[in-house]
């Protein structure tokens, strides 16, 4: 179902797993790459699968620390006969050409949006081309936890030594 797609699983099962996603053609987020986690309830497909953005995308209905998609079609009104085609096809490519700032994840996309179009604008394709690219995905971490590796390296190197050893010996 998923053929045209890069798909890695998570942990080898086939309930968690990220999806390569393009940016749709001629919008603000053509040519960003994103890495969207999937993860699908036991009940899938009667209840919807949890979408999130791994890696930062500047979207008045994105969550911008979590990645957390707000799209009704996804958490209220589900229906089993969607499939992960159709997120990936449909609802994810026209939640980024028709943002709706009247019921925003983010705050800040959504006032920006509102208040001053081009500055919105150009802070997205910004957010693209940092933060959206084939390098940005290929590793397993998003952008957000390098960053707070970077903030935990200026910290002692010692509370690191004794963190990384508790974080063998407690699996």
């Amino acid at each position: 179902m998923m053929s045209d797609y890069n798909v890695e699983t998570i942990n080898d099962g086939l309930n968690e797993f990220n999806v390569e996603f393009h940016g749709p053609k001629e919008s603000l987020y053509e040519g960003g790459v994103w890495k969207i986690r999937v993860e699908l309830p036991d009940a899938y497909p009667y209840k919807s699968p949890s979408i999130g953005f791994v890696n930062k995308i500047f979207h008045p209905n994105v969550d911008e620390l979590s990645g957390s998609v707000c799209l009704d079609v996804i958490n209220q009104s589900w229906s089993p006969m969607f499939d992960l085609l159709n997120v990936f096809e449909v609802f994810l490519p026209q939640l980024l050409i028709y943002p709706n700032a009247s019921d925003p994840l983010n705050g800040d996309a959504a006032s920006l949006m509102m208040k001053d179009k081009e500055q919105y604008d150009q802070k997205v394709k910004e957010y693209c081309e940092r933060y959206a690219k084939k390098e940005h995905i290929m590793n397993s971490t998003g952008e957000e936890e390098s960053d707070e590796e970077d903030l935990s390296d200026e910290e002692s190197e010692s509370s690191d030594e004794e963190d990384e050893i508790a974080g063998h010996a407690d699996p």
